[in-house]
């Protein structure tokens, strides 16, 4: 009974841990030259840099988590710049944590806001792929589908019958692609536990 609880409480810490914040912070004269030399100055991991998201027109920086901060998140991706004046440069506007396959994480990103403040976090799952250039999600959405058989309408001998039209459209990926550190001449650093 008693490990019953301690794995209970473990795993309400775990759920209660895997949520980003439900409000954005704030990074004050973070911009895509002061994320450039933050990059520079640590052991860059491939996941870190500076990305592209085209949809939005947004810059943003992805850098690692501080191990001091109280989220448990892997990776925060923070705007630099944008078309949008209202977001400040340097407003977080999500969160990444690695999963247990290597090109596959879960994403936060804020999908509200109030003035310069983002708000309430929104989770899917992102993909990177082999050469970290580009990073693709797919937010979730919802799908209703409604069949109407008119042939129950018609005389008996439409009853057998059913007819249900399908439109499948190939959609283009939602995702970010990487502007710096690109290319064959900077290597990344891995870190490598003796």
């Amino acid at each position: 009974m008693r490990q019953a609880h301690l794995l209970l409480s473990l795993l309400v810490i775990f759920l209660a841990s895997a949520q980003a914040p439900e409000r954005s912070d704030y990074f004050p004269g973070l911009d895509e030259n002061a994320m450039r030399q933050r990059l520079e100055s640590t052991d860059i991991q491939p996941m870190e840099g500076i990305w592209y998201y085209p949809a939005e027109k947004v810059t943003i920086g992805i850098e690692r988590m501080p191990q001091a901060t109280a989220h448990d998140q892997d990776y925060r991706l923070i705007m630099l710049s944008s078309e949008d004046l209202e977001l400040l440069p340097g407003t977080v506007m999500g969160y990444m944590r690695a999963t247990a396959q290597d090109n596959k994480y879960l994403l936060w990103l804020y999908c509200e806001r109030d003035h310069t403040t983002l708000l309430h976090p929104l989770e899917c799952v992102a993909t990177v792929d082999s050469q970290h250039a580009t990073l693709t999600f797919d937010p979730p959405h919802w799908d209703v589908k409604i069949k109407v058989n008119f042939a129950r309408f018609l005389p008996t001998l439409f009853r057998g019958i059913s007819i249900t039209p399908s439109i499948e459209r190939e959609k283009a990926p939602i995702g970010f692609k990487k502007i710096y550190p690109e290319g064959e001449g900077n290597k990344f650093n891995h870190v490598r536990y003796l």
